[in-house]
């Protein structure tokens, strides 16, 4: 498998859990020491993975509301073996988002790092 081809089966592994509030699956795909924030809320939204994963679990799943998918991969860039940056989009609720996740590398896994998202409210 091309690293190409890990990365974008990780993001398909992201997509799913967020569609499905499956804590769980983000949970193998995420570093333990990620970091998750966004400057769209005030005072600055961040937390540790200890904070968002529950919050992921807790929260009713669009799965469960047939909600639409719009996930999309809009790029993938690598710098090196073992960093990549990748530009998605989803809709969870109401909201729009467009994500920033930096990945790693680790004993030959890609991890995501860094989750750092832009968000917008559906219209209508």
């Amino acid at each position: 498998m091309t690293d190409f081809d890990a990365v974008t089966a990780l993001l398909q592994k992201y997509f799913d859990g967020l569609y499905h509030s499956d804590a769980d699956l983000l949970g193998t795909i995420f570093h333990p020491r990620a970091i998750y924030a966004s400057a769209d809320e005030q005072p600055l939204l961040y937390k540790t993975m200890d904070e968002y994963l529950p919050i992921v679990a807790a929260r009713p799943a669009p799965a469960s509301r047939n909600e639409a998918r719009t996930d999309k991969i809009e790029s993938i860039e690598f710098a090196g073996g073992n960093t990549a940056l990748a530009r998605v989009r989803c809709s969870i609720g109401a909201r729009h988002f467009i994500d920033f996740l930096s990945l790693t590398r680790i004993d030959g896994k890609w991890l995501i790092m860094a989750k750092v998202f832009h968000f917008e409210e559906r219209e209508g």
